[in-house]
């Protein structure tokens, strides 16, 4: 099951104010420099040969943004991207907060550029990361990660009141 098509990884909430907000990064690099809507995810990676679905989305989380997940997840299933890609989520709460967006330590990649000069550039996998309300967040995530949202909207309208700034 664990492929180059298979990635896991988390989605961090939160509610300030009484409005339910949803933690998604932009990633790094040049190909997405320009790109807003569509262009951002949950923090997610591929999985390593015999490693854990969600123990993939918790180390991938620590390693593209620079904290730690902790306390209780929820699973919301998997969907398959445009591509091809399946990704697997758990969802958590969590408070981190920064003022630019900008994250404290995110693991690199190396690209060659321009391609064919045997120059390589190395780039954050993530560049900004965000708590944004879920009207935001839905415009700005990969279309196919909104079901993700949706879904653990539904989970926690199950469990307690909760608006959702207009979602």
């Amino acid at each position: 099951m664990a492929t180059k098509k298979t990635s896991a990884g988390l989605l961090m909430y939160r509610h300030r104010s009484g409005i339910l907000e949803v933690f998604i990064a932009h990633p790094g690099g040049p190909y997405a420099r320009n790109k807003d809507a569509g262009a951002w995810s949950i923090p997610k990676g591929e999985i390593e040969p015999g490693e854990d679905l969600e123990a993939t989305a918790v180390r991938e989380f620590a390693e593209e943004i620079g904290i730690p997940a902790t306390g209780p997840r929820v699973d919301l299933g998997s969907i398959k991207q445009r591509g091809g890609k399946t990704v697997y989520c758990w969802a958590f709460e969590g408070g981190h907060d920064w003022a630019d967006g900008r994250i404290p330590d995110s693991n690199t990649f190396e690209l060659e550029l321009p391609r064919g000069s045997g120059t390589m550039v190395e780039f954050p996998e993530v560049d900004k990361a965000e708590f944004f309300s879920v009207p935001v967040a839905k415009e700005k995530i990969n279309a196919a990660q909104v079901a993700l949202i949706d879904r653990l909207i539904a989970h926690l309208s199950g469990s307690e009141a909760l608006e959702t700034d207009g979602a």
